[in-house]
């Protein structure tokens, strides 16, 4: 390949943000190159996002015929499950959006590098084949460069990932044969994730959590009715208590859990395999010549916020490479907007104190804003300062009717004005219901336009409704 110097700007990385990166400048008129070092669509394609909804969507599948089956007067008897199919449905369906991805470059004639990307310079970026130590097979130029490439999971100290017996999220979607039991170290979406997937069919599961509860950037109330829902379900929690030590056993392996606040309190956990789900490093390792004093932080890539430029001219970042919150829907809108603004246009900046969040274990969990508990951190006082308003899937008609009434819908407002200042939800299709409590906190509507807002019957959306109504101390079904 020859050196090419005639781009407009160098995406490195082709997941969430890099690739709609690319694309958005392409169809802003820039000629744009992509490189990636593996599939295009990154982790959350092709072994995140899309993969595991797909094995959690067989798993709730099968959880219904299997459990609840004879509620609904359906002869379900003797239900099995293949693994080898469970697993290589999600992959098939990865497989259809990497193609599409492909296709989408070739569109918007978006030129695709597969490689490791170095940048030596502003605006100079070398190609090397076989990974950071590979190589040199060219140098590409730009007048900008942007860095999107993503974050990986984070190790237990002195436990590195072996694949087998020690793994991290990617191996745990394409297990070759299903493990019989299995530790889940981390209670954040991922290991709620993968809990309920494993459990669902058939996996004996236990989850291991630092913090003194489960998904402890929850709202405490939905943290609460996790619990509650995983220990119906059969799922072993230990909240308050950290991995001390990990060891390989002949079967399997041993993790020695303590108590937070008492070290000498110890258990000892046995299972098949262990899961580490504890956070995620951003991909910085070999990225950049340390000669360029890009700034980093914690493993991530430190950034103006508003414009996402690093310390080094013409070199940006965006996604999870830049840290918290690791979302790949907030990754690729911080891309969009970093973009638009090198074109020249002033996009709408991204609010972070309204980033929707979920997870898709079932009951599925949803928020956006701020929590409860922060807002009582903060000095406010319920009923003064803001108002609560709750309603359970218990008295909603459709979740009736669907035989899903776990769960609830709360939502926090300001007491003056009534605008929305939180939504946490907990329930069967909840993140399918987030969508319009974002628009209403990026449009500051208040309380009393949601319940202006007629909402069709019967629908689970209702439930936003009703809950909007409780704000007021004017629920009409509860």
């Amino acid at each position: 390949m020859a050196s090419n110097n005639g781009f407009d700007l160098i995406v490195i990385g082709g997941g969430p943000a890099g690739y709609v990166g690319a694309i958005r400048a392409a169809q802003l008129g820039m000629k744009v190159v992509c490189i990636e070092n593996d599939k295009l669509g990154g982790v959350c394609l092709n072994w995140g996002c899309i993969p595991t909804k797909a094995l959690l969507a067989g798993a709730e599948f099968y959880h219904r015929l299997k459990h609840d089956a004879g509620d609904w007067g359906i002869l379900a008897e003797n239900v099995g499950h293949d693994w080898s199919k469970v697993i290589g449905r999600s992959r098939h369906v990865a497989g259809t959006l990497n193609r599409g991805i492909h296709g989408l470059f070739k569109k918007n004639k978006i030129t695709h590098v597969e490689g490791f990307a170095r940048i030596t310079a502003p605006g100079t970026v070398d190609v090397l084949k076989g990974g950071a130590d590979g190589k040199k097979a060219d140098t590409l130029k730009a007048r900008h460069i942007l860095i999107a490439t993503g974050a990986r999971s984070r190790a237990l100290p002195g436990a590195d990932f072996d694949g087998e017996k020690i793994i991290g999220s990617k191996e745990a979607m394409t297990l070759a044969e299903q493990p019989q039991s299995l530790i889940i170290v981390g209670a954040g979406a991922i290991g709620m994730e993968f809990a309920y997937f494993y459990n669902a069919f058939g996996t004996k599961v236990t989850v291991v959590e630092m913090l003194d509860r489960l998904l402890p950037v929850e709202d405490h109330e939905v943290s609460k009715a996790i619990a509650r829902s995983f220990k119906k379900q059969g799922i072993v929690t230990h909240t308050g208590m950290k991995s001390s030590e990990v060891k390989l056993t002949k079967k399997g392996v041993q993790v020695v859990v303590a108590d937070v606040n008492e070290e000498k309190k110890t258990k000892k956990l046995e299972a098949d395999k262990v899961l580490v789900a504890i956070g995620v490093r951003g991909n910085i390792e070999g990225l950049f010549d340390d000669k360029l004093g890009i700034e980093t932080h914690k493993d991530h890539i430190k950034v103006d916020k508003a414009t996402y430029r690093t310390s080094a001219e013409g070199i940006y970042a965006v996604g999870d490479v830049i840290g918290p919150p690791w979302l790949a829907h907030l990754a690729s809108e911080e891309a969009v907007v970093c973009i638009e603004q090198l074109a020249g246009h002033k996009p709408a900046a991204i609010d972070y104190d309204a980033i929707p969040a979920c997870t898709y274990c079932q009951p599925q969990v949803a928020s956006l804003g701020s929590t409860e508990q922060a807002l009582k951190g903060q000095g406010l006082k319920p009923g003064e300062d803001y108002h609560v308003g709750k309603f359970p899937f218990q008295a909603s008609g459709k979740a009736q009717a669907m035989g899903t009434t776990e769960g609830f819908v709360k939502l926090l407002t300001d007491a003056r004005y009534g605008e929305l200042l939180g939504a946490h939800m907990i329930g069967e299709g909840v993140t399918e219901l987030l969508a319009e409590l974002g628009l209403a906190r990026r449009l500051e509507a208040t309380a009393g336009e949601i319940i202006a807002t007629i909402h069709s019957h019967p629908t689970l959306s209702e439930a936003v409704h009703e809950a909007a109504l409780g704000t007021e101390s004017r629920t009409l079904h509860f």
